[in-house]
């Protein structure tokens, strides 16, 4: 297994959907997910997550040492159980011990990207225990309020399955459809969307716990790949168009003359996450054919400006967005 990371992370990434619905909420109809008190929207982290993992998977093709141990459909514990018979200890025939535990989810953070990434839990079945991730996202919330559309639609057919007592065969049902009055033949549905919005997530990467699922420079250049491109890979006319529009990170590389003190200042951080996140200023474009007072519809219609003075004094570098999201 490559060495972990040495530095830690923090980062903003922000998205913005069009004419679409980015994370629908199950308890309310699968409308789009939004703060009640300000109107503001969010996506939560499980979907973004699901979407890395989804990139991850296309990309390197579910092969090991990059497989994605939550994919859709499937039983977690196939791989758990992997796990314990390709462990030097074998299949436990009883409870797994501590030692069996460690061995197994050693192999589940060799073998699995998601693992190392974000952690798993793993103690059903056989039992390979739980690791806590070194990559964490918060929710995502909308820079401006958003506006949730219920837009209704027309199917021009249907899936009636009441057909009468007949047998349910193919002729039967082209039997019942060309009995039926042809305005029955359609249906109506709802289609839940919002005209726009640009959402800010906030990420942690750390360096202490990337020592202990073995989170590596390339498992992170695939991290910044997969946030770069994953959008691209997961057009769905529910979700509209999704675009990746910036990524901003910063680095933390210490300042102390000590080598052994300045990459210990890399490892916890030379700076809290809220004050580098309060360097960045996402505002309404005035001029030029922009109005603030009018609903923002597209991404140029925001202004981004990151306050890098005083950063290297600090031990903090800006890896430039233009590198991660072009």
């Amino acid at each position: 297994m490559a060495d972990p990371i040495t530095n830690r992370y923090d980062f903003l990434y922000l998205f913005d959907c069009e004419n679409g619905n980015p994370n629908g909420d199950p308890d309310m109809g699968n409308a789009p997910r939004i703060d009640p008190e300000d109107r503001h929207g969010l996506v939560s982290d499980v979907a973004l997550k699901r979407r890395i993992r989804n990139y991850v998977e296309a990309a390197r093709d579910q092969q090991m040492p990059n497989a994605i141990f939550v994919q859709q459909a499937t039983n977690l514990n196939a791989r758990i159980t992997q796990a314990h018979e390709e462990s030097p200890h074998g299949l436990p025939k009883k409870q797994a011990t501590k030692s069996e535990v460690y061995e197994a989810r050693e192999w589940m953070c060799r073998n699995f990207y998601d693992v190392r990434t974000f952690g798993a839990v793993m103690s059903t079945g056989p039992n390979a225990g739980q690791v806590r991730g070194p990559v964490q996202f918060s929710f995502a919330r909308s820079v401006d309020p958003i506006l949730p559309l219920d837009i209704s639609i027309t199917r021009m057919a249907v899936a009636e399955d009441n057909i009468g007592k007949k047998e349910k065969t193919s002729a039967a049902y082209r039997e019942w459809e060309a009995e039926q009055p042809e305005d029955r033949l359609r249906t109506m549905g709802r289609k839940e969307l919002i005209p726009y919005g640009l959402y800010v997530a906030k990420g942690f990467i750390s360096a202490h716990l990337a020592k202990q699922t073995g989170f590596s420079d390339a498992d992170l250049a695939l991290f910044w790949e997969a946030l770069a491109n994953m959008y691209e890979h997961d057009r769905s006319a529910s979700k509209g168009v999704m675009s990746a529009r910036r990524l901003i990170v910063f680095k933390h590389v210490g300042t102390d003359g000590d080598p052994e003190q300045r990459a210990r200042q890399a490892v916890l951080g030379c700076a809290p996450a809220h004050r580098l996140f309060d360097r960045v200023k996402i505002e309404r474009r005035s001029g030029d054919g922009h109005d603030p007072s009018r609903p923002a519809r597209r991404f140029d219609d925001y202004e981004i400006t990151v306050d890098d003075s005083g950063l290297d004094e600090l031990g903090i570098e800006v890896v430039s967005s233009v590198d991660l999201v072009s």
